[in-house]
């Protein structure tokens, strides 16, 4: 892979996922070629379009894993775990510096575990991801296990908690083990669901025998194997917990940088173009996922209405104006003016900014 030229990694990725069977991987794949390649290859872009209309996927990829095998709930018979053989992002991750040194470093310790081991030292076997829905944790997981060539399972423990603890510990346990045995990257997800329901008094005995299941597992995980957990409300979580964890890792809300560089990565405008930086900031305090979902919603609209993507954007701003206070109304409008986005008139419209407060302050009256 090192010696693989950009080309060249691209089809030995598409390659790898296309054996394992999930069309809906595969047309993942495809339509972000077909993006990359709309500007460069145009005619070559459009081949790919067309070949997604000819051959329309519907089907969830994380469900479509052969069941044989998997650990199945004792009532349901369902797969306890959604396993993703070849992790295919729906995004780039885009993270601030320290986030990315600690993912990029247990990548880099799974790609040089010989020679850890050589020097007698394991590589991280557990680590804890911290912070706000939508940040980009259960990408993270996807990230990691895309580069060192891994499977992904996931276990959402909210689904699993059941009211015959018993059994959910059975069940827990079941994936565990299942984890332990086949080479891949496990994820818990929602950890704090387990912590929530330590202020139960009706089977409090049981549940804390299973957070020490949890917790004994964690201590024991090998170094062959990579636990991940994740958690939206790391203050519920018992200091026990944070403990067993070698690595934990926070993942904050993004600056402005960070989502505009969600914001340039999907709305694919022009280098040049204001939307990118104007809009970012009418954002601050909201996740990569708010940016990724407003970034989708203004191409549907575009191509539903057959326009620019400029249209789509105007049209599918109405919920950022509505959630910033009167002041960061007024600084929208007046960066829409200034960013040659809007015209004075349009702006008040949106913003609800009257067109003499904004006339008093951008540097260039204008506008129709």
């Amino acid at each position: 892979m090192e010696h693989m030229s950009k080309q060249e990694e691209e089809l030995f990725h598409l390659a790898r996922v296309a054996f394992t069977g999930r069309v809906q991987d595969v047309a993942l794949l495809v339509r972000k070629y077909a993006r990359r390649y709309r500007d460069s290859s145009p005619e070559f872009a459009k081949s790919l379009t067309d070949l997604l209309r000819k051959n329309p996927t519907r089907s969830d990829p994380t469900r479509r894993v052969e069941t044989s095998g998997l650990p199945l709930d004792g009532d349901s018979r369902l797969p306890l775990i959604r396993v993703n053989e070849v992790p295919v992002l729906e995004m780039e991750p885009v993270y601030d510096t320290r986030t990315w040194s600690a993912l990029r470093q247990v990548v880099r310790e799974r790609k040089q575990i010989d020679k850890l081991a050589e020097a007698g030292v394991d590589p991280t076997r557990t680590m804890l991801f911290t912070g706000p829905p939508g940040v980009g944790k259960t990408l993270a997981a996807k990230w990691i296990a895309r580069e060192i060539g891994k499977p992904l399972a996931v276990l959402d423990l909210s689904s699993v908690m059941s009211s015959f603890l018993g059994r959910t510990g059975n069940n827990i346990r079941a994936v565990l083990d299942y984890a332990k045995d086949h080479d891949c990257v496990l994820l818990l997800d929602e950890l704090d669901a387990v912590a929530k329901r330590r202020n139960d008094t009706g089977e409090i005995g049981e549940l804390k025998r299973l957070v020490n299941v949890i917790l004994q597992e964690i201590d024991e995980w090998p170094p062959s194997g990579l636990l991940l957990a994740a958690t939206n409300h790391a203050d519920l979580l018992d200091s026990a917990v944070w403990r067993r964890f070698e690595l934990v890792t926070e993942f904050p809300l993004p600056q402005a940088d960070g989502l505009e560089a969600v914001l340039k990565n999907h709305l694919e405008l022009d280098s040049d173009s204001s939307w990118p930086a104007v809009l970012s900031s009418a954002l601050v305090g909201s996740s990569h996922s708010d940016a990724y979902q407003l970034a989708c919603q203004a191409r549907r609209v575009a191509v539903l209405e057959e326009a620019d993507l400029e249209i789509g954007l105007q049209q599918t701003m109405g919920n950022i104006v509505a959630d910033l206070s009167r002041a960061g109304r007024q600084k929208f409008a007046i960066s829409l003016v200034e960013g040659n986005l809007l015209s004075q008139r349009q702006s008040s419209e949106l913003t609800g900014v009257s067109r003499d407060t904004i006339r008093k302050h951008i540097h260039s009256p204008g506008g129709n």
